[in-house]
């Protein structure tokens, strides 16, 4: 079951921000740029539309914005903040970290901050990573963000990759509560075999800027689609059904179903393979955001919340899939 602080109480969302980008980049504007129809986008992935960020606006910005909303609905000024994590596969640069351009553009001045970098899995990640720091008793108050700018780094001239991906962001405010169960049990699984399906390779210790690596388009997103396709069913499902079990709960104890929000066949295909009509349950934002990779959770959490779909007492399922390969599955009562 869930993990407790020292004083019995359970770690907690007790705020959500979100923020997204204003401009909207549909399929019909991305069949004038490589050779696809909005119909051929739609069948393959569910995805309509998707928000990319301006020229100047960097995770860091994104970030920021979500982040005051969260503190806002929290109800917690930015200096009681202890800690920051950002997830983010798109930093503002290499070092210094996402999370310490954030720290200076909300005031949080009393945080220490750092970033995590898990992909699409990356927030959940984040959060489980801030609730052991509350639990063990070095935070009390944690924020964390998922933000990601993948416009920077997709291939726009690959159309079997830029019709998915998207920017915005997500944050979350973390603190102890008491009666309620907070975040109630987490899954989490790796495996590093399976690096190449879903990768940048340029740009790092193994293929450093230079002009060749430029030449092949090294410093864009990678994918084998149908490997990912199968490993993320396959991994997404195991872990929902095993943090189910795990802490004694079935698909009808749910409220909601956030699932990473990356191609509507994996949905439906996790959905089906839950069974108990599950998909009535999922919440879906893919056709207006696509895939904004850490974001995207948060973002969808952040929908449900203000828009009453889910209220205070319900459990929430977060399940995610990212490059590395790394996925999850997490309870949360809100």
């Amino acid at each position: 079951m869930g993990q407790t602080g020292k004083s019995g109480v359970a770690v907690s969302i007790v705020g959500t921000g979100s923020y997204l980008p204003e401009k909207v980049l549909t399929n019909d504007d991305l069949a004038k740029m490589v050779e696809t129809t909005d119909e051929w986008i739609l069948t393959r992935t569910g995805i309509r539309e998707r928000r990319i960020a301006a020229e100047n606006e960097t995770a860091s910005d994104m970030g920021a914005k979500a982040a005051v909303l969260a503190l806002e609905s929290a109800g917690i000024a930015a200096a009681e903040v202890d800690m920051i994590i950002v997830a983010t596969i798109t930093p503002d640069m290499s070092f210094p970290n996402t999370a310490c351009f954030v720290q200076e553009k909300i005031g949080a001045k009393n945080a220490f901050c750092f970033d995590i970098e898990a992909a699409c899995s990356g927030f959940l990640y984040a959060v489980e990573t801030a609730k052991n720091y509350i639990i063990g008793g070095a935070a009390k108050t944690a924020l964390v963000i998922g933000s990601e700018k993948l416009s920077c780094i997709t291939d726009w001239e690959d159309r079997g990759t830029c019709v998915l991906f998207g920017d915005g962001a997500g944050a979350v405010v973390l603190r102890a509560r008491e009666n309620c169960r907070g975040l109630i049990g987490t899954h989490m699984k790796s495996d590093g075999a399976l690096t190449d399906l879903l990768c940048l390779p340029g740009g790092g210790s193994k293929h450093p800027v230079s002009a060749g690596t430029i030449q092949q388009r090294m410093h864009f997103m990678k994918m084998s689609g149908k490997e990912v396709f199968k490993h993320a069913v396959r991994c997404m499902y195991d872990a929902a059904q095993k943090v189910l079990a795990q802490n004694g709960l079935a698909v009808k104890d749910l409220a909601c179903v956030i699932p990473h929000q990356a191609n509507m066949r994996i949905i439906q295909a996790i959905a089906d393979k839950l069974g108990e009509n599950a998909i009535e349950k999922f919440y879906i934002n893919l056709d207006k955001v696509g895939n904004i990779s850490s974001a995207s959770i948060p973002v969808a959490l952040d929908e449900v919340v203000r828009s009453g779909r889910v209220k205070k007492g319900d459990l929430v399922l977060f399940v995610v899939f990212g490059g590395g390969f790394t996925w999850g599955a997490s309870i949360v009562e809100i």
